[in-house]
């Protein structure tokens, strides 16, 4: 049992399945009074009524306010979550990027806009942001998805320097491979770069809450991709190069 996390008011955006249900699960086994969001209102129902918890469908972006009321005033921890995987290439409408920011990124900042006066004056709060190992690294066939995947860590990563000193603790989740829907959506990409390590999402959920017991930012549910993030930065034309390789195989399969 993690001690920071009992008797906590929390919000799960994107909990309908996947990696957040399994968060939402994995809080309320943990003594947390949990908020299950989703767009879709009757799978954020479902989780809710298997948990206990409360549902608040919605858009994340405007559901703090229900969710507070929902908490009785207080949101003590928010996993930022719900996410798109929008495929494509610089060719992709403008419709297909700005899904993708207002989603992956800008719903993130409308949330701790909301939250952090709040947690500033009680000094404590704990953002939780799933971000992608494509946060790190990239994706391949998937430019709006890479590009806004990095937009969140960097705005968890601003965050987390910004108020520590505060008492707010931030959490950036960045796994490959989950199995999930949309991982089935990424269709021959995710066959060749991701399905043959996927986890479950219990795993994600395991791995934030080891993370948060050891009060770490970084949450790595695959490990080796601190490899790959090492590799990346300490000789970037090496690592360009390999993933051009792959993205010629997708290429090829395609």
């Amino acid at each position: 049992m993690v001690e920071a996390v009992r008797g906590a008011g929390v919000v799960v955006t994107g909990a309908g399945g996947g990696i957040g249900a399994a968060l939402a699960r994995r809080f309320a086994a943990e003594g947390a009074r949990v908020v299950v969001n989703d767009l879709d209102a009757d799978r954020a129902r479902t989780v809710a009524e298997e948990i206990g918890g409360t549902a608040v469908p919605g858009d994340a972006s405007a559901i703090i306010g229900d969710a507070r009321e929902a908490l009785g005033g207080t949101v003590d921890i928010y996993c930022a979550n719900a996410g798109v995987g929008s495929g494509g290439s610089e060719a992709a409408g403008e419709s297909v990027w700005a899904l993708a920011w207002d989603v992956n990124v800008m719903a993130h900042v409308r949330a701790a806009d909301a939250l952090i006066p709040d947690w500033l004056e009680r000094g404590s709060g704990r953002f939780v942001s799933t971000v992608s190992a494509a946060g790190l690294l990239t994706m391949i066939g998937a430019a709006p998805y890479s590009v806004t995947k990095h937009g969140a860590y960097a705005f968890a990563e601003w965050l987390s320097l910004t108020y520590r000193h505060r008492g707010i603790k931030v959490h950036a989740i960045c796994p490959q491979g989950v199995r999930t829907d949309m991982l089935d959506a990424t269709g021959t990409a995710g066959d060749l770069v991701l399905k043959p390590t996927a986890i479950e999402p219990r795993d994600v959920a395991d791995a934030l809450f080891a993370g948060i017991a050891e009060d770490r930012f970084l949450i790595l549910p695959h490990p080796e991709v601190a490899g790959y993030y090492q590799a990346r930065a300490g000789d970037p034309d090496r690592w360009l190069s390999t993933m051009n390789h792959i993205q010629q195989k997708w290429e090829a399969a395609e």
